[in-house]
């Protein structure tokens, strides 16, 4: 998906702990997992410690999309997403940010 009109967006996830217990589901996860490969426009950045051997406190992505309506909407069909247990945020990365910071 890399059109003259795509954006690149990282999403921050915060999650509740109770999001323990959605990350533990086996068939949620496999749910999950199929999600993201049916997905190409959704590189998964991976999950987020504050330090290592904690439980997760949320997760990283980085997605490819015209507009931040089609980023929403990745995010709302994931089956790892529950809106009382997971906040996330959405910021677009022009290519001029990317590209420096690829550079440098």
């Amino acid at each position: 998906m890399s059109g003259s009109n795509t954006r690149h967006w990282t999403i921050t996830f915060q999650d509740s702990p109770d999001m323990l217990a959605i990350r533990a589901d086996k068939s949620r996860r496999a749910a999950h997992i199929a999600y993201v490969r049916s997905h190409p426009e959704l590189n998964i950045g991976g999950e987020m410690a504050m330090c290592p051997m904690q439980d997760f406190s949320g997760a990283v992505w980085h997605v490819e999309a015209e507009d931040k309506h089609q980023v929403e909407r990745l995010i709302l069909g994931d089956p790892f997403y529950v809106a009382s247990l997971r906040r996330y945020k959405v910021a677009a990365n022009d290519s001029a940010e990317v590209s420096s910071a690829l550079t440098a």
